[in-house]
């Protein structure tokens, strides 16, 4: 039988949902998996069905889990594949939705500079990967991105060809280091292109750019990545549904 460890003075629910999370940030269940049944979570942590359905329907608002009609509960898969499409337009002759291409520059272990180590939650100066790519339309640069990983939790990118990997990096994160992106926060604004960025973008230095700045945490709510993508301000487009 499990015990709750987390503080004694929140209800059992709260408490029981903080240990469903951290379980699941620890890849007791995968993104896509079951979770127990109500029954069998009551029997292992010794409380109530009630207090067991509670902490799931906390976790199903949260967007942690998500009932399945006559399968069961399931930890939810965030679908992140379609997020540029919000702000950028991508797309084929026939107007299709396309992900754009990766061309990885430079994969890097270096010590954090003091926003990426406050963006993070690490030490001043703590050993992070810095991945500089470019995501490309029809062999035409549009995207030009920075990201930080914390190096400790995302070792293993240094020992593989991220290259070979495909276009999206979230599905590498996983299946190489066992770290899944469970949600994400993300800031837009606008700025004139610097030299480095410029070249990169093939566009005259101090062109408009749109820049997405992203914190991605793990489902325990630990920050796992911060990127800075900065992009053609034709492409950009900017839609939300307001009911």
């Amino acid at each position: 039988m499990n015990t709750l460890s987390s503080d004694a003075r929140l209800p059992l629910y709260q408490r029981l949902r903080d240990q469903l999370i951290e379980q699941i940030a620890n890849n007791r269940w995968r993104p896509g998996e079951a979770i127990p049944t109500e029954a069998v979570l009551s029997a292992e942590y010794a409380l109530s069905t009630g207090t067991v359905r509670k902490a799931v329907d906390a976790l199903v608002s949260e967007g942690i889990l998500e009932r399945q009609q006559g399968r069961g509960t399931f930890v939810r898969r965030p679908q992140f594949q379609s997020s540029l499409f919000r702000f950028f337009r991508f797309q084929g002759p026939s107007g299709e939705r396309q992900v754009p291409q990766s061309r990885i520059l430079t994969v890097e272990s270096v010590a954090a500079p003091s926003a990426v180590s406050e963006a993070l939650g690490l030490a001043p100066e703590a050993q992070v990967i810095r991945i500089v790519r470019t995501r490309l339309f029809d062999v035409q640069p549009l995207l030009a991105e920075e990201i930080w990983l914390p190096r400790a939790r995302f070792q293993a990118l240094l020992d593989i060809d991220l290259s070979a990997q495909g276009p999206l990096l979230y599905p590498v994160y996983e299946s190489v280091c066992g770290q899944v992106v469970a949600s994400a926060e993300e800031t837009l604004t606008a700025e004139s292109v610097n030299a480095v960025y410029a070249r990169l973008l093939q566009v005259p230095v101090n062109s408009p750019v749109v820049v997405i700045e992203r914190l991605a945490r793990d489902y325990a709510g630990q920050p796992l990545e911060w990127r800075r993508s900065r992009g053609h301000a034709e492409h950009f487009r900017y839609r939300v549904d307001i009911r």
